[in-house]
C-alpha cells in the first residue's frame, strides 16, 4: 500500500507533493531517473527495501543522515548532510509517500525549506514478474538557493552520479559483495545499471 502524507502542515519549498508515485513528472523541473538491478527473489527485495528505508544504504554510501528510528513513514523529518571536507549543507526533507507492499518497496521524500534544491526523490525496490529486483531513483528538481542556481548544470550531473553510486550501493547490501569482474558475465541486452537524466 502506498501512503501519502497529508496537505496539512508545511514547509515544503514546492508545490508538487506526491508526483514521484504519479507519472508524468511536473514540467519545470530537472529530471533524474535511474535504475539499478540488484538481483533477484524475495530475500534481496526484503534485504535491499530494508536498507532502502533505514536510510542503511544512504549512510554507507556516505552520506550523512539524521533521522528517525526504524522504517521510514509519512510525515518523518530527515536531515541529509551534503557536502565535501569542511564544506557542508544540511538539507532538510520529509518523507512524502511510502510503499511496504509484496513486490515493491520504498519513499519519497520532499525538500524543505532551507534545502539547496526544491523538489522530490524517491527511492523505490521493486521485484519484477521474472523475480528480477531492481532500485530506481527518480527525482525532479531545481536551484532553491543562489550556490545551486550558480551550479547550474552541475547539479543534475551529480544527483545522477549520486543516484548510480546509492544502486551499487544498495546491491552490495541485498546481495552481499561479488567478486571483481561481476557484471562482466552479464548477457542481457543492456547493462544492469541503466539510466537518463535531463
Amino acid at each position: 500500500m502506498t501512503r501519502l502524507i497529508s496537505e496539512g502542515r508545511s514547509t515544503f519549498n514546492y508545490p508538487d507533493r506526491g508526483a514521484t508515485a504519479r507519472r508524468p513528472l511536473p514540467a519545470g523541473y530537472n529530471l533524474t531517473h535511474h535504475r539499478t538491478r540488484i538481483g533477484s527473489g524475495r530475500a534481496v527485495l526484503e534485504a535491499a527495501g530494508a536498507a532502502v528505508t533505514t536510510f542503511r544504504a544512504h549512510r554507507s554510501s556516505g552520506m550523512l543522515v539524521t533521522a528517525g528510528a526504524g522504517p521510514v513513514r509519512p510525515g518523518d523529518r530527515v536531515v541529509v548532510g551534503i557536502g565535501v571536507g569542511p564544506l557542508w549543507i544540511d538539507a532538510p526533507c520529509e518523507v512524502i509517500w511510502t510503499a511496504y507492499e509484496p513486490r515493491r518497496v520504498g519513499f519519497a521524500y520532499g525538500t524543505l525549506t532551507g534545502h539547496p534544491e526544491s523538489g522530490e526523490e524517491s527511492f523505490v525496490v521493486d521485484m519484477e514478474e521474472d523475480g528480477s529486483v531492481w532500485f530506481e531513483v527518480t527525482a525532479f528538481s531545481r536551484p532553491g538557493s543562489w550556490y545551486t542556481r550558480i551550479g547550474g548544470p552541475v547539479i543534475p550531473f551529480l544527483q545522477l552520479r549520486y543516484a548510480r553510486r546509492l544502486g551499487r550501493y544498495v546491491r552490495r547490501l541485498a546481495v552481499g559483495a561479488r567478486p571483481a569482474g561481476y557484471w562482466r558475465g552479464w548477457t542481457g541486452s543492456r547493462r544492469p545499471d541503466t539510466g537518463w537524466g535531463g
